[in-house]
């Protein structure tokens, strides 16, 4: 059995309070999800307006297919979500 973590750092641009970072960030954390079948939360800088720090985990027996599947939504956040621009991301297994 393999665990996959990534953890994405985001920059959130035209933020100027914790509730609209909630805006911007709530959405995703919802989709992912659904879209995915991954879990995800933010993780760290919860009180920082314009940085969040988001953390997926899936479970699986391929390692590559928990790659790509990861990779995907990480993909997915750049399309879909331009006003929480990537800074960071990195992919772990254990």
């Amino acid at each position: 059995m393999q665990v996959g973590t990534c953890f994405i750092t985001l920059q959130l641009y035209g933020v100027n309070s914790l509730k609209e970072k909630r805006r911007v960030l709530k959405p995703i954390i919802t989709r992912l999800p659904k879209e995915f079948n991954i879990s995800a939360a933010e993780i760290d800088h919860n009180d920082v307006w314009r940085t969040a720090v988001i953390g997926l985990a899936v479970i699986g027996n391929d390692a590559g297919y928990l790659h790509a599947k990861l990779e995907k939504a990480v993909a997915w956040i750049e399309q879909q979500r331009p006003d929480a621009s990537i800074e960071h991301y990195s992919i772990e297994f254990r």
